[in-house]
């Protein structure tokens, strides 16, 4: 991977600030294959492909298909994403596209259905999280390399 600066090296408080949000993020009770999808959707609409090859590569880890992988970025048109997983990606797109999408009480509704008030906050913990990471990669000129 290149890089533009060693940022860990020259904001290693500010990025263990970081690495300790994603440990919190992976103890929640939202599902992993949630949490991966979620980060390869966002990483998606943000254009982050140091991030996408990340998060497609786990998630094919732990069993993903590449057809669920592919088509995650028309997850609407789809049959087979669970209601949870659609609840979790259309917040997703709506917290990430804030400015133009926000996030209405019909969305929170439906995310409710299928999580409990403190999956909700770890779903937007998780969300924002993954934004973050976004933006420091693509700010910091990190690449995507061939393996």
């Amino acid at each position: 991977m290149s890089q533009r600066v060693a940022y860990y090296d020259v904001a290693p408080d500010g990025m263990k600030i970081m690495m300790d949000m994603e440990k919190y993020t992976k103890t929640s009770k939202i599902h992993r294959t949630i949490r991966e999808l979620i980060k390869i959707r966002v990483s998606q609409i943000n254009g982050c492909a140091f991030c996408l090859d990340l998060h497609t590569a786990d998630a094919r880890k732990m069993g993903e298909t590449e057809q669920r992988i592919y088509c995650l970025n028309a997850w609407n048109e789809c049959t087979y994403y669970t209601p949870e997983e659609r609840a979790a990606l259309e917040l997703s797109e709506h917290i990430t596209l804030i400015p133009t999408k926000r996030v209405p009480e019909d969305i929170y509704k439906r995310v409710r259905e299928y999580f409990d008030e403190k999956q909700y906050v770890d779903l937007v913990l998780i969300i924002n999280q993954i934004n973050s990471w976004n933006r420091i990669s693509i700010a910091m000129g990190n690449t995507a390399t061939e393996k």
